[in-house]
């Protein structure tokens, strides 16, 4: 009864939460794109294209859950946002229906709405209808930014670092709210079995919002000069060049200042959240 399916298993999240399941007893089937396979260093890792194949479904047969963290947050003319996060999706749930697997778990964004008109935010709000009509049972997430070592945004703000400086788009008051990435996890493994979890969205955010002038100066200290830009440069900026650290729709959900509902989530799960101070810990930036 411990069969588990991840899908973008070799992501930041997949791994973290794939081998966190793993020391929790969990048999998992890690689904990758060609050429990652060494990057997933649990369970056993496949090899998918599109979560299509026809020798996928005796691989997942028996699993009670499927874990889809594909996504997309960026898009480009050799691959969109439709294609990734509502297609996938929909192969996903195909996928699960032929193995027989009866519960999904799937990772959307925090401000995903149905009056949505932001790109990204409709092809998740598109995933999330693939799931809530497919008749299985699911959880959908919608998480604000998961901290952990690693993990994009660090990822993101070590590379400014290394150039000479931290750059903040525009006024940088608006919020995150972010969650560390072993508190996802732990979710994540209540979510397979728990049946308070059963047929629910669920905004998966930390107990605190801060700004992010205020997550960049904590997390980044004295290591370097902190810049702002003027937010319609840095957009058209990244209208115009895919190299830049941040998207044009990276810098909309920014500004979008989106706040979700802890006390849901605390209440739902059982679990005690990492504080903010102790999540910045988690975070090593070089």
């Amino acid at each position: 009864m411990n069969k588990i399916v991840i899908s973008g298993a070799n992501g930041f999240v997949g791994k973290n939460v794939g081998r966190f399941l793993t020391k929790n007893g969990f048999e998992i089937v890690s689904l990758v794109r060609k050429g990652k396979k060494k990057a997933v260093d649990f369970g056993q890792a496949i090899v998918s294209q599109d979560l299509t194949e026809d020798a996928l479904v005796g691989s997942v047969k028996g699993s009670v859950a499927f874990l889809h963290f594909i996504g997309k947050g960026r898009q480009t003319t050799d691959s969109d946002y439709y294609t990734v996060n509502v297609s996938l999706t929909r192969n996903a749930v195909a996928l699960c229906k032929k193995a027989g697997i009866k519960k999904i778990i799937y990772l959307s964004g925090l401000g995903v709405d149905k009056k949505s008109t932001l790109g990204y935010f409709v092809s998740k709000f598109k995933a999330e209808q693939e799931i809530v009509q497919s008749g299985l049972d699911y959880t959908i997430f919608r998480p604000s930014y998961i901290m952990g070592k690693n993990d994009p945004l660090s990822k993101i703000l070590s590379r400014q670092i290394r150039k000479g400086s931290v750059i903040i788009a525009g006024s940088g008051r608006y919020r995150l709210q972010p969650i560390l990435v072993s508190d996802v996890a732990q979710v994540v493994m209540k979510a397979i079995h728990g049946k308070q979890f059963s047929k629910k969205t669920i905004d998966l955010v930390g107990p605190q919002a801060v700004t992010y002038n205020r997550f960049v100066k904590d997390l980044v200290g004295n290591k370097v000069q902190i810049r702002h830009v003027d937010f319609e440069k840095a957009y058209h900026n990244a209208l115009r060049s895919t190299a830049l650290q941040f998207g044009v729709d990276d810098l909309s959900i920014l500004v979008g200042d989106y706040i979700g509902n802890h006390r849901k989530l605390v209440g739902i799960s059982g679990i005690k959240f990492t504080k903010y101070g102790k999540m910045l810990q988690a975070c090593s930036l070089s």
